[in-house]
């Protein structure tokens, strides 16, 4: 039984880890769009070669997040979260090291894999270490302090890639990793998921990769005009993997549904993505919102800060701290929007801030050239923040409650892979369609069409995200919980990337549902 209060030592040490892990992939995250004009024309970079130093990172993060939480739930939860804190800082020094974009990508695909090992770690670390009455608490504490790295980060970015260049972007990450990774081994508890553990689903994970890497490749070099056989046999191969993948998912749900996942001797691996889940078409519409809605967002957080320096004239600094006011906006406002969704139910809150987050989509196209931050980006961003806080922790919630509470550390890592991979897909297609192709970050009238194209059709992706949330959200999937019995489910320094994890049962191969015993729940769906 966990055992640790959060006001000692010990529990102050568990934060601090928790937190500057979290916050090294955060900061990451933010802090590399800002630096892309300054990297895209050292490294002689086209729009594709800034598109992959983006997609090459949430490739490899969407593809294996699954399975690096059910690592840890096997062989020791501190011990995966600081493996991937040292790869992670070990991909940073590379990509600080890239001569050319192609080294860049690929060192961007690895710091993906070490994000995959570090991002379930943090909130399992916590779930498993604090006594369960400080546990809410205590993620309450690593959501704000988090949101704090988040609001900070670009703004140090911004000055590092002014005053020393945008490889200490990447640098900054070692000696953050090194504290994470020391006070770790010295400080934090280990933990992993009791009872058998049943096989990983490699496969399944690697099959997923290959179908991401695929539809990626074909996606972005396609409207570069470079379509042609290798491309071609990308989007195949991508394709195949993903029917691949599906059977592979489908067939060994089948086989632990109907014997204990056992074919003869042999033990047949729990499903990376239990298909099952679907079944429920709550957990469905859910997270048909979450890929429209990630999707756009993913595309505007690529191109905005890319937009202001080489559009507007802003400095790198000034284009980290735009958006700024969507973290503060999210930081106040999303405990209450989750608080009100329990009370009047998620689908007018949801379908109310997709609305007018995509009238924030459509004034931040209209940032431009010469353009004022008080009178052309703050409000538009500040539109934008409003719409989101009132989503975010209402999907989250409602993803949730849409399956059986033990299942959901699952379906709360599903719904984050799929807005990753939303993410991911978008800004694969949405920028060339918009015609931002070779050089176009160079022009600055270029660049300025393409963008506001590309922002109306994100703000037509969150419009349609409202209208499937009137069509296929209930009001009833979530149950009112008294205040003092809820903890927070909204974490939501991290609904930029992706909508928070939650530490649950261990995900896939963890053997049972020990690990998330204490947490409220919400029935089945109906």
């Amino acid at each position: 039984m966990p055992d640790i209060r959060l006001g000692t030592a010990r529990g102050r040490w568990v934060l601090l880890a928790t937190v500057l892990g979290s916050g090294v992939a955060l900061l990451d995250s933010t802090v590399v769009n800002v630096a892309l004009p300054r990297l895209a024309r050292e490294l002689d970079a086209s729009m594709s070669g800034l598109q992959w130093t983006v997609n090459a990172y949430t490739l490899t993060l969407a593809g294996f997040i699954l399975l690096g939480g059910s690592l840890g739930d096997r062989y020791g939860r501190r011990r995966v979260f600081v493996v991937g804190v040292v790869w992670f800082a070990a991909a940073s020094a590379l990509c600080a090291a890239a001569q050319d974009v192609a080294m860049l990508a690929a060192a961007r695909a690895l710091q993906g894999a070490g994000g995959a090992l570090l991002t379930p770690g943090a909130l399992a670390l916590i779930q498993a270490s604090f006594a369960p009455e400080d546990r809410p608490r205590a993620v309450g504490a690593w959501s704000g302090l988090g949101g704090v790295a988040g609001a900070v980060g670009p703004l140090v970015g911004g000055w590092l890639v002014e005053a020393a260049g945008w490889r200490w972007v990447f640098l900054l990450n070692l000696p953050l990793a090194a504290v994470v990774v020391l006070v770790a081994v010295r400080r934090v508890p280990e933990s992993a998921a009791p009872g058998p553990h049943g096989r990983f689903d490699v496969l399944g994970a690697v099959l997923a990769a290959l179908a991401l890497a695929g539809v990626t490749y074909a996606l972005t070099e396609a409207p570069q005009g470079a379509f042609g056989a290798v491309v071609a046999a990308a989007a195949v191969a991508g394709v195949l993997s993903a029917a691949g993948f599906l059977n592979v998912e489908r067939s060994r749900g089948r086989a632990h549904r109907a014997g204990g996942g056992r074919r003869g001797r042999r033990q047949v691996p729990q499903p990376m993505l239990p298909l099952e889940l679907f079944g429920s078409r709550q957990f469905s519409a859910v997270n048909a919102v979450t890929f429209v809605m990630y999707g756009g967002m993913g595309v505007l957080f690529f191109l905005f800060v890319v937009d202001l320096q080489v559009v507007s004239g802003f400095t790198p600094v000034a284009a980290g701290t735009a958006l700024l006011p969507v973290t503060v906006l999210m930081l106040l406002l999303s405990a209450r929007a989750g608080a009100l969704a329990r009370r009047i139910g998620p689908r007018l809150p949801m379908t109310a801030g997709l609305v007018v987050a995509a009238v924030g989509m459509l004034l931040v196209g209209r940032v431009g050239a010469h353009a004022s931050y008080v009178r052309d980006v703050l409000p538009a961003v500040a539109v934008f923040g409003l719409g989101l806080s009132a989503v975010v922790a209402p999907l989250t919630a409602t993803v949730l409650a849409a399956v059986d509470g033990r299942h959901a550390g699952v379906a709360s890592g599903v719904n984050n892979a799929v807005a990753r991979t939303a993410g991911l897909l978008a800004v694969a297609a949405v920028p060339p369609l918009a015609g931002l192709t070779g050089d176009a970050y160079d022009d600055p009238a270029a660049f300025s069409g393409g963008f506001a194209a590309s922002m109306r059709v994100c703000a037509g992706l969150l419009l349609a995200g409202a209208v499937l949330t009137v069509l296929t959200v209930r009001d009833d999937v979530l149950r009112i919980v008294p205040d003092h019995e809820r903890e927070p489910r909204c974490t939501s320094h991290c609904a930029v990337a992706a909508p928070p994890l939650e530490p649950g049962d261990g995900g896939p191969g963890d053997g049972g549902p020990e690990a998330g015993a204490d947490r409220q729940t919400a029935p089945p769906p109906r």
